[in-house]
Parts: structure tokens; sequence; C-alpha cells
């Protein structure tokens, strides 16, 4: 049952991908004729059909409490742990707000899945580069101060389980330096549905906990390492 499932899903995502091919060619045609609002639109609402028919696929069954916290207006950074693959199609299923991923360079390796990226104003990262890893984070802060929102995972990698891994400071730059409001998310059990599994599919009980945001002028005082312990401390506060 597990073998058919994840079958079906690895199926599904590759036929919606290919079928949606068209639909890339629509939003570069948007882009060069400066219908940015109306591409934005039209790629958020693309890519939230993608991701709750993937999360439906796995039969899981997902609890998202504090939507009502997330400022309607103007970009947002949201800060969150990394428990497992699903956490990308987990948040652009939940949160309704248009927003990009600060993602591993490997998932720009990925046809079909970069182009998607790409025109949600994802940012790719090299993880294990200083200084590549430095300009990336300066592209996020750019993305963020063209009124764009993203989401970072500041463990910088999945946990694979419920204990988080240490946070990386760097990646708060991108609310410090753009002055944008934090909004801090605790996503769990995600790892359930498939790194649990040896990599197949199982339906799993998955919560998503947004807390209230914290507004620049309430940050600003504290340096990168206080910021990082406090949303740290916050999102396994929502753990427990």
């Amino acid at each position: 049952m597990l073998i058919m499932r994840t079958l079906i899903w690895f199926l599904y995502f590759w036929l919606f991908l290919i079928f949606s091919i068209p639909l890339l060619f629509t939003v570069r045609l948007m882009e060069k004729r400066n219908q940015i609002y109306e591409k934005d639109v039209l790629v958020n609402k693309i890519a939230t059909i993608w991701a709750k028919s993937l999360i439906n696929l796995t039969g899981s069954r997902v609890k998202v409490t504090g939507t009502e916290l997330i400022p309607t207006d103007g970009p947002v950074l949201f800060v969150s742990n990394h428990q497992g693959n699903f956490d990308i199609p987990l948040l652009l299923a939940a949160i309704s707000k248009p927003k990009g991923f600060v993602a591993k360079i490997e998932l720009k390796k990925m046809p079909l899945v970069n182009r998607w990226m790409q025109a949600i104003n994802c940012v790719f990262i090299k993880r294990n580069h200083p200084k590549e890893a430095l300009k990336s984070i300066n592209e996020g802060i750019a993305v963020l101060r063209k009124g764009y929102s993203l989401v970072v995972f500041p463990e910088g990698t999945r946990s694979k389980g419920k204990n988080m891994n240490e946070f990386k400071s760097a990646s708060l730059r991108l609310a410090t330096k753009s002055g944008v409001p934090i909004v801090p998310i605790t996503i769990n059990g995600s790892y359930k549905i498939m790194e649990q599994n040896s990599g197949l599919i199982r339906p799993a009980d998955v919560e998503i906990t947004i807390s209230e945001p914290i507004n620049p002028q309430d940050f600003k005082s504290y340096d990168a390492n206080e910021l990082m312990h406090m949303l740290k401390t916050k999102i396994e506060e929502n753990l427990r």
C-alpha cells in the first residue's frame, strides 16, 4: 500500500509539472508585458493548487492555527523549523499569502520545479559556501524589499524528526536588513509523511502553528544571536 501510494504520488508530481508547461509560457509572456500583478496572482494560484493536491495524495491530515495573525499588507519573513521534504508544499498549501522560499541550490537543478520556484521568487542558496550563501542572502533581502514575502528554514537542513537542529543566525539578516516583520512558524509531524518511512509516503497528522509576528521596531535592538535564540525558543515551545 505504501509503495503504491508513493508511486502514484511521484507520477502525479511529474505529470502536473509536464502539463503545466503551457502555463509557464503564459507566465513568461506576462512578465514581458509587465503584467506583474496578474502574473503573481496566477503563479500563487497554481502553486497553491499543486501543493494542496500533493498533500491530499499523501492522505495526511493537516491542522493549521494562527493564520489570522499573518499581516495582510506588505512582505514578511516566515521563519520555520524544517522537519521534512513536505515542508514546502505544506506551507504553500496552508498559507494563502504569496511567498517564495530560501531553498537549497540542489532544487535549482530539478527541471520544471526550478522554473516554478523562480516564478514564486525563491532564492537558492549554497549552504556550505559562505561567500555564495551571503550573496543569496543579499538576493533575498532584495526580494523582500520589492514587496515579496519569503520563507526561511534557519536550520539549513531537515531535522528528519521532532528535535530541531541549531539555527544559523545569518539567515535572519533577511529580516534585519530589509526591515520586514518576522512570522515564526512551527511545523510538527511532517517528517512522519516520508522521512520516518525510509522514503515511502504514509498518511500522518501534521500541525502547523503560526505565532504572532515580531515587528522590526521590536527586534531592531537585538543582535543576530539574541534574535535567533528568541525565535528558536518560540518555535520549540509550540513543538511541545
